[in-house]
This record gives structure tokens, C-alpha cells and sequence, in this order.
């Protein structure tokens, strides 16, 4: 009985802390750091700048955006079934050159985790 009990305990504490985990991702802070990546792109629908705006990026499909040039590579990737999900693009904005070598980004990353989950809640309301 104790066992079921502990198991029972431990799956409510871990969905407890998953949940936390969610709840700890800031968009206002987001919309702070986002002002490393405002240099080359936008948040606005249709306005590109030397990098694709990032309105709606979230659930888009890398470099499919209308209107912007992508890399070969990029386009390679969003060709492969890769999705601008919350981990592609944390893996992404973690290390862009790593996760999509030869991309024209020259960013070198956020290196911060809170940082990038921060960055991706802000872009998440930009859609």
C-alpha cells in the first residue's frame, strides 16, 4: 500500500513540477531579451528585415516563410518535417549553427535556458 501510494505521490509531484516548469516561461522578460534578435527580425506579419519576421513562427515549418530567401540549408531542414516547436527552437536558438549548419544566421545563440524559454513564450503570443 505505501508503494502505491509513494508511486501515486511522485507522478502528482512530477506533474507538478512540469506544470510549474510551464508556468515559469515569461513572455514580458521574453519580449526583453527578444531585443538581441529585434536588430534582424520582426514581429510584425510581412515585415522582414535582414532576418524573417518572426510573427506566427511558432508551429511554422523552417523556411517557408513568403517573401524571405532561406538558406539552402534552412529550407533543407523545414523539408526534412522539422516544426518551430517549443524544443526545435530552443535547440535552435540554444546553438543555430549546431542545429542547422550552414544557416545564414550569424547569431552564435542564447546560452541562457531561461532566456530562450522566455524568448519562445514572447514569440508564442506574437501569431
Amino acid at each position: 500500500m505505501h508503494k502505491t501510494t509513494f508511486f501515486l505521490t511522485a507522478g502528482v509531484l512530477a506533474l507538478t513540477l512540469n506544470a510549474g516548469a510551464a508556468l515559469a516561461q515569461d513572455a514580458t522578460a521574453g519580449e526583453a531579451v527578444f531585443k538581441k534578435c529585434h536588430v534582424c527580425h520582426s514581429t510584425e506579419a510581412g515585415k522582414m528585415k535582414v532576418g524573417p519576421s518572426l510573427h506566427g513562427v511558432v508551429g511554422r515549418t523552417p523556411g517557408t516563410l513568403a517573401g524571405y530567401k532561406y538558406s539552402d540549408a534552412m529550407k533543407a531542414f523545414g523539408a526534412s518535417g522539422a516544426k518551430w516547436d517549443e524544443a526545435t527552437l530552443d535547440a535552435y536558438l540554444e546553438n543555430p549553427r549546431g542545429k542547422v549548419p550552414k544557416v545564414k544566421m550569424i547569431f552564435p545563440g542564447l546560452k541562457n535556458e531561461k532566456d530562450r524559454k522566455d524568448v519562445i513564450a514572447f514569440l508564442a503570443t506574437k501569431s
